[in-house]
């Protein structure tokens, strides 16, 4: 492998990282209820798991109401146990023929313990990024007791830094709008 080979494929796996990281932000709640509440939510039909969103209708009612409307009428009750096991903070109301997640208002208490949850989300990827990078620069170094200069070797580890300094800004951005998106009320 080359410097440069490895360099691009650090930088693959960090924009895998930044993925990552947006899919789990989307995750955290800001006040305005989502469909990605119910990810990694799975039901039981007729004995195989599946996501709730491949057994019913999932839509937004307005701006704190979800409904999901199965295809079945007896799934009902198993997608409403199913968010009730989950502990997603919302309890579903079942009207018979649709399930409604209403989401309350966010207290000022709540969104700072949400805010935190996603500095804790960004933080993670931040060590990930940087592990990327240790390991890139690990096998730049390795590279150097074959046929590379200490030079070509500095200057790869530099690239490296800088490219790991591009996606640490990144994952600051994303926190940015996400901590304005929760705090605003």
């Amino acid at each position: 492998m080359t410097p440069e080979q490895i360099k691009g494929d650090a930088k693959n796996h960090m924009e895998k990282t930044i993925q990552h990281l947006e899919a789990e932000l989307t995750k955290v709640r800001a006040g305005k209820i989502s469909p990605a509440i119910l990810d990694g939510i799975s039901i039981d039909y007729y004995g195989s798991q599946m996501p709730i969103n491949q057994a019913a209708n999932v839509s937004i009612m307005d701006a704190r109401t979800l409904s999901i409307q199965p295809w079945e009428k007896k799934m009902l009750e198993v997608i409403e146990r199913a968010i009730l096991a989950a502990n997603i903070g919302i309890t579903p109301h079942n009207d018979g023929t649709i399930v409604k997640l209403y989401q309350p208002p966010l207290t000022e208490e709540r969104r700072k313990e949400f805010v935190k949850k996603a500095h804790a989300v960004a933080e993670s990827t931040r060590v990930s990024v940087r592990n990327i990078r240790r390991e890139a620069v690990d096998q730049i170094k390795k590279l150097g007791k074959e046929n590379i200069s200490e030079d070509q070797i500095k200057d790869a580890e530099a690239d490296m830094q800088n490219i790991t300094n591009k996606f640490i800004a990144q994952i600051d951005k994303h926190l940015e709008v996400k901590e304005r998106e929760i705090m605003t009320v």
